[in-house]
């Protein structure tokens, strides 16, 4: 499978790329298995997400999902953005190789880690709470080797489409 119009979109140009010094939140995941590692960074105004930036390095995939991750989830009710699932963005991007699909994990596993790192800053113990199941899910993403995500960058190569090969824009 190819990727999407909207796939190579957002990795060749994609959005909201960098760091927030003084961010309210914070959420960083890695997959030793692949090499993607993510880092998400929130700012959050009347409990909305005002601000948000991402940190990728990985494969096309990951750059793609990261972007794609920071626009859907950006002006959301923080309550709302954390809800956003591995289907909502590889939806949005136009659909992901089989063997991509856990690049979208992990992007939405950043961005929850850095919700749930805002909400504990805060003492809104309730809001973890009532999102546990997926931060835990979150969190757990870091702890998986045990799909093959090794293959998944090694063999798309030649046809123009991004490997694993070149560092994330950063």
């Amino acid at each position: 499978m190819k990727y999407s119009e909207t796939v190579m979109d957002h990795f060749m140009t994609p959005r909201n790329v960098g760091e927030i010094p003084d961010a309210d939140g914070h959420g960083m995941i890695g997959n030793p298995s692949c090499g993607d590692i993510m880092e998400m960074f929130v700012t959050v105004k009347d409990n909305h997400i005002d601000d948000i930036k991402f940190k990728t390095f990985g494969c096309g995939a990951a750059i793609a999902v990261s972007s794609m991750v920071t626009e859907m989830a950006k002006g959301k009710l923080l309550e709302d953005a954390i809800l956003i699932s591995k289907k909502d963005i590889a939806d949005a991007l136009g659909g992901l190789p089989p063997k991509k699909m856990h690049c979208s994990n992990l992007g939405t596993s950043a961005m929850r880690l850095a919700i749930a790192n805002y909400w504990k800053k805060n003492g809104m113990d309730d809001k973890i709470a009532s999102h546990k199941h997926l931060i835990k899910e979150a969190e757990e993403e870091n702890e998986e080797k045990g799909q093959d995500e090794k293959s998944c960058c090694s063999t798309e190569r030649g046809d123009g489409q991004p490997d694993c090969s070149n560092p994330a824009k950063t």
